[in-house]
């Protein structure tokens, strides 16, 4: 996918290198969660219940998956370009590309897995009917169907 979705501004700091200078592996998956995470949070979710828009507030990843193609040297503003593959019954796949901020530049891609649990029995449960709305602008052609 290269439009739609959503580029989120994210930052890289001097602490995130490794002893090469390069951002360390690890450290894709925070940039990745930070922003998904603002982006929910403008949209008006919060962990705390009591705070939320949406009654959907404990997801969980499942899975997270990343190939690195050109490493992000130095600290730096790349952007986060996020979408929705696919969002089921109770979990969503997420797309997403590190980006330079230009765009030019892709250096990382992969998807992640979240999944909405109960948070008494920590097992699936469906994604409420506001969430699935505030996530449509982030669905991809073939996920809007699924």
């Amino acid at each position: 996918m290269t439009d739609g979705g959503h580029f989120e501004p994210v930052q890289v700091h001097f602490d995130d290198l490794d002893a090469m200078g390069l951002l360390h592996n690890s450290r894709y998956a925070l940039l990745v969660e930070r922003a998904v995470s603002a982006y929910w949070h403008r949209l008006g979710w919060a962990p705390d219940p009591t705070r939320s828009s949406f009654r959907d507030v404990f997801l969980a990843v499942r899975e997270f998956k990343v190939t690195y193609h050109v490493p992000i040297t130095g600290a730096s503003e790349p952007l986060v370009h996020f979408w929705i593959e696919r969002i089921g019954r109770t979990s969503a796949l997420y797309g997403f590309r590190v980006l330079s901020a230009d765009r030019s530049v892709v250096h990382a891609e992969g998807y992640r897995v979240n999944v909405n649990l109960d948070p008494g029995t920590l097992r699936p449960a469906p994604f409420s009917s506001e969430l699935r709305a505030a996530a449509e602008p982030l669905l991809s052609p073939a996920g809007a169907s699924a």
